[in-house]
């Protein structure tokens, strides 16, 4: 996989620049004493000399303390009331420490304070765009992601005219943008400038998560300074174009065997609205996500997930539903729409424990079948993830195989091998998506995107459960 730099946007004025050159040399002159400080404890611990250890000790903790708070400065994180009342209150704690005959609580204290004051802001969800948001991605064709920014606990910076909008949320100081920006193309740097100069102002470092290969310029200035990005291809959409899509052929049998296992067992199915829902159905379709053995009351999924599940929370969402002969439901999938219909992307497949073999793949079919007599053009199937690792040309190389190893360790959060031979059976592998990140966050980058993929978040309260 080749790893691409990208330059973020950025504003570092003359005095700006100079500014966080004074604070990063302050940051590393303490980085240097808390170093020179502990080599000395250690020092005198192996060679037994006594009395340097308050002094070398409170050296540390002082340094400890600057250090963290000048990080924060240079990351541009904003002294909020807030933050700066709370610290407050741990140095006085530790001032109180140290006089009480407490040095140990007293470093501490000095420590947490230093944390606290510097600690990033987060952002805040906003349920109210949900309107304008949705009216975006009706104006979004060929995005497969798009309906995702619909997703709760996302917040959004729009264009001034709010015909274009940038999805987020933030985590541990970082803001990760979902996907592409939605709405109208010309506005798209403007939004991106515009969120850009919102991490700015609250100090927060940019993740990207699923950005399409064509829209990797709206990261990229060369007239503009600023920390470098780096683009890591992470897998592929699997986009059906439903005009083109047959099961002629050698390399369709699979699919076509698994289809008619399904005719064979007496399988049917419907298309209906989520929001057309009734009590009763919705009582079925639960009975069956239960059985599936998937979690129902918390929710996962960042940037190609929508959640709510049966709410009638979002619109342009569609269900399709397979019965057996006796009329029990065996299954469904949940399909957002965008571009006015155009394009359909698949949430969630949902299928009974015991479910006839193939179940899953008439689902697809028949949704592609139906998005063609309703106007749509494209059907997107999921997400693959790395999928050089079970198909590629390089697949029986070592280092491949390595990865392909620690990509089943996973398989209890999500079966990578098992998607790609399922979406490979359409052969509908489409564009590259990219993670973009500040290569010296690679390790908390990886932490941060883990946790809003799989980390269960609680669904929004208005939603049923």
């Amino acid at each position: 996989m080749q790893v691409r730099d990208v330059p973020v946007l950025g504003t570092s004025a003359g005095a700006d620049a100079g500014l966080r050159l004074l604070l990063r040399t302050l940051r590393a002159l303490a980085v240097l004493i808390i170093v020179g400080a502990t080599a000395a404890l250690v020092l005198d611990h192996s060679t037994g000399r006594v009395g340097h250890e308050p002094m070398l000790m409170t050296m540390v903790a002082v340094s400890l303390g600057a250090a963290v708070a000048l990080h924060g400065l240079v990351l541009g994180r904003p002294l909020t009331r807030p933050h700066v009342g709370i610290a407050a209150v741990g140095l006085l704690l530790g001032l109180i420490a140290g006089v009480t005959g407490h040095p140990a609580a007293a470093w501490i204290f000095l420590a947490l304070a230093a944390v606290i004051a510097v600690r990033p802001t987060g952002s805040t969800a906003q349920p109210g765009a949900l309107p304008t948001v949705s009216s975006l991605i009706d104006g979004t064709p060929g995005d497969p992601l798009a309906p995702f920014a619909m997703t709760a606990g996302k917040s959004y910076v729009f264009s001034a005219d709010a015909k274009a909008a940038l999805a987020y949320r933030t985590l541990a100081g970082f803001a990760v943008v979902s996907g592409d920006p939605i709405g109208d193309r010309a506005s798209y740097r403007e939004v991106v400038a515009n969120f850009v100069a919102l991490c700015q102002a609250r100090g927060w470092r940019i993740l990207v998560l699923g950005a399409s290969a064509h829209r990797l310029g709206l990261w990229h200035s060369g007239a503009v300074a600023g920390p470098r990005l780096r683009a890591l291809p992470i897998g592929r959409d699997v986009v059906v174009d439903v005009d083109r899509f047959n099961m002629v052929g050698r390399a369709k049998r699979n699919l076509r065997q698994a289809v008619q296992r399904t005719h064979n067992a007496g399988i049917s199915t419907e298309v209906v609205a989520e929001g057309d829902v009734d009590d009763a159905l919705r009582a079925e379709l639960l009975e069956v996500m239960r059985s599936s053995h998937k979690a129902v009351g918390a929710e996962r999924g960042f940037s190609m997930m929508l959640g709510c599940a049966l709410s009638g929370r979002y619109p342009g969402v569609w269900l399709i539903i397979a019965r057996d002969r006796a009329g029990q439901i065996q299954g469904f999938h949940r399909y957002a729409s965008a571009g006015n219909g155009t394009d359909l992307s698949l949430d969630l497949p949902w299928r009974r424990s015991g479910a006839p073999n193939g179940v899953d793949e008439r689902l697809t079919v028949d949704m592609i079948e139906w998005a063609n007599t309703h106007g749509a053009q494209r059907v997107s199937l999921a997400f693959a993830p790395f999928p050089d690792l079970f198909g590629g040309h390089r697949s029986s190389e070592v280092g491949v195989q390595a990865l392909r190893a620690l990509a089943h360790a996973g398989d209890r959060l999500i079966k990578l091998e098992s998607l790609y031979r399922y979406l490979r059976k359409f052969d509908a592998m489409s564009e590259q998506r990219y993670v973009l990140f500040p290569l010296v966050d690679i390790v908390p980058t990886l932490l941060v995107l883990v946790t809003l993929e799989f980390a269960p978040r609680r669904p929004p309260a208005d939603v049923p459960r």
